[in-house]
């Protein structure tokens, strides 16, 4: 048995976030946050409370750095090769 919930709801994950529980539904409802509904509450898997916490990268912040990576090879190739070799 682990000791760490695979999902949280959303007054929990106020406290966990130090916010209202109207700013967590805010979150929900604006898309920040994902969350399930089941029957009339949310509730929110893990990596979510982790993302807001900033403590995990969600697939649109890894895009936006692979991008920044491929930008930053394209425009200075030479120069990251001629550090390497120093």
């Amino acid at each position: 048995m682990t000791d760490f919930k695979d999902f949280f709801s959303a007054p929990e994950v106020a406290r966990i976030l130090q916010i209202s529980r109207v700013a967590v539904f805010k979150r929900i409802k604006s898309g920040d946050v994902r969350a399930t509904k089941v029957g009339r509450n949310y509730v929110i898997p893990r990596e979510e409370v982790l993302k807001a916490l900033g403590l995990a990268l969600g697939e649109k912040s890894k895009a936006g750095i692979d991008k920044a990576v491929r930008r930053a090879i394209g425009q200075y190739r030479e120069t990251f090769q001629k550090l390497g070799k120093e």
